[in-house]
């Protein structure tokens, strides 16, 4: 592994050890201001984003916003080659109605200069929609 892959790897890992511990900052601040953020489906809050603050106001915000309370986080593993780094991540919460989240994540982003400039995020539609259901 070359240290710029183990580099990459290691800023992302350490931010999303924080992220996981529920202080998103030091990982949103790895996030470039005009990043290009796409959430996989055709959920509320699916399609690509183009800078971190649209990311933020029209799908984490959202998505937030209908659960009842912080999303608890646990790594499943993270993947690192050059400027690519893969997090496989887990989220519990509960949602506003009583449901339970249980969402799976897999979070592919590519790095430059230390900045997170593009995101593609799959994870489980279904468990998205559901926190949209009334």
């Amino acid at each position: 592994m070359s240290q710029h892959t183990k580099a990459n790897r290691q800023a992302i890992a350490e931010a999303f050890e924080q992220f996981m511990e529920g202080d998103a900052g030091p990982f949103f601040s790895m996030v470039a201001d005009d990043v290009r953020w796409t959430v996989i489906g055709s959920t509320d809050i699916s399609g690509t984003f183009t800078s971190k603050s649209q990311f933020i106001a029209e799908a984490t915000s959202k998505i937030t916003a209908g659960l009842d309370g912080a999303i608890a986080g646990s790594i499943r593993s993270i993947f690192a080659d050059g400027d690519h780094v893969i997090v496989q991540w887990d989220g519990k919460a509960k949602m506003v109605s009583g449901r339970d989240y249980d969402q799976t994540y897999c979070w592919v982003m590519r790095l430059d200069g230390g900045k997170v400039v593009e995101t593609v995020a799959y994870l489980d539609t279904e468990m998205v929609s559901a926190v949209f259901e009334k």
